[in-house]
């Protein structure tokens, strides 16, 4: 049965989100303006946790409108000469960047409710795809002359289940994927300023202001390098098979992945073999594979007493197979059922849809690989996927 959330699901009217829009911005000029009482509310973040507010509540035309209303706000009680809608020239360069920093988080924070709109829609749908999967097969059994196109269906199927699976993780991770996104934003912003006030000096110092010109344009690449990770994942398309780097695709994940883990004080270690060869397989199912073992590490330590570490190693045990292990220090297999982690449904989690683990079996398993869970020592547990080497392919 679906869950609905009535902040999500009800589209409120116009004068509801415009009114949210001109109220939330009042709220945060009216904090920036109170008397002194030890806070020190920077006025920038407030403005923008309006603009954020509007944006997610109504959508981008209140995120639009919030942006225009704090522009007009901050230009006349913050910027100088006070109390006036024109600037002096010095000031102008801030309010560009203010303007276009709101319009960036009005932009993030709508399309963020755009996602989540799009998960529970993708939630909806699971059901009916389990569903349409059943009929399939007793269709291949009564009707073998249509076995073929019932096949093909099949496969359309599954991969469009990998996906809702895929989106469906993505989206519970949304918060720590907004802090990667946000850390290079922030300090692009910061540096905006600094290359504003070198270039602004009565004297400009052109040398200080193109390094922080220069550090802008790394976090902004680091910040979309981020997203088309993200983009990567979100991406519907049949498997594409290429000799990949399995360490490398380690490597993406632990990156995409390691706000989640810093948010409760999880140790993410690597153990990579050097030179291990590559494999054909599809880049997009093996980062699910390893993004589901990764988040299925990272929710049985949270609870967790002690040590929190996830290990993520790689090895060539054999001239042409490869070895990958997750392993982590939580609360383990779960007693009596250590033998059903794999199966559809099966899950220990309060919000789990069960088809992680089965999803990942299914691709090792298309790769001609196997994947199987053990005890790891001294507490936790490990996942361990093996991988043909194809030689004659690399060739």
């Amino acid at each position: 049965m679906s869950r609905s959330d009535p902040l999500i699901t009800r589209r409120r009217p116009a004068a509801w989100r415009y009114g949210v829009a001109v109220l939330s911005v009042a709220a945060a000029l009216g904090l920036t303006r109170l008397p002194h009482t030890g806070l020190d509310l920077a006025p920038v973040g407030v403005f923008l946790c309006a603009v954020m507010f509007s944006a997610w509540f109504g959508g981008i035309g209140p995120g639009i409108t919030a942006t225009v209303l704090a522009g007009f706000a901050f230009d006349y009680f913050f910027l100088l000469p006070k109390y006036s809608f024109t600037p002096l020239p010095v000031e102008i360069p801030r309010l560009i960047v203010f303007t276009l920093a709101a319009l960036f988080v009005g932009s993030l924070s709508a399309g963020q409710r755009t996602a989540t709109e799009s998960l529970k829609g993708a939630r909806d749908e699971l059901e009916g795809t389990v569903e349409e999967l059943e009929r399939t097969n007793k269709a291949l059994q009564a009707e073998s002359a249509e076995r073929k196109q019932a096949e093909q269906a099949l496969r359309q199927a599954r991969s469009d289940l990998e996906r809702v699976s895929r989106v469906t993780t993505m989206g519970e991770l949304t918060a720590s994927l907004a802090h990667e996104v946000n850390q290079p934003i922030a300090a692009a912003v910061t540096d905006a300023n600094t290359c504003l006030r070198w270039l602004t000096r009565q004297e400009p110092d052109l040398i200080e202001a193109r390094e922080a010109a220069s550090r802008v344009v790394k976090d902004a690449t680091r910040a979309a390098e981020v997203i088309n990770r993200v983009r990567m994942l979100f991406t519907k398309g049949p498997p594409q098979r290429e000799l990949v780097d399995i360490n490398e695709i380690i490597r993406e994940m632990i990156v995409l992945l390691g706000s989640e883990a810093s948010r409760y004080s999880i140790a993410v270690r690597t153990e990579l073999a050097a030179d291990v060869p590559k494999i054909l397989g599809d880049r997009v199912q093996l980062q699910q594979v390893l993004m589901n073992l990764i988040v299925n590490g990272i929710d049985a330590m949270k609870e967790a007493d002690g040590t929190r570490e996830l290990v993520i190693s790689s090895q060539q045990t054999e001239p042409n197979e490869l070895l990958v292990s997750v392993s982590d220090s939580g609360l383990g297999l779960p007693p009596g059922h250590s033998g059903d982690v794999f199966n559809p449904f099966f899950t220990t989690k309060i919000h789990g849809t069960g088809m992680g683990l089965s999803i990942s079996r299914s691709i090792i398993e298309s790769h001609g690989g196997r994947l199987s869970a053990g005890d790891n020592t001294p507490r936790g547990a490990v996942f361990l996927f093996s991988l043909p080497t194809k030689t004659e392919a690399r060739e």
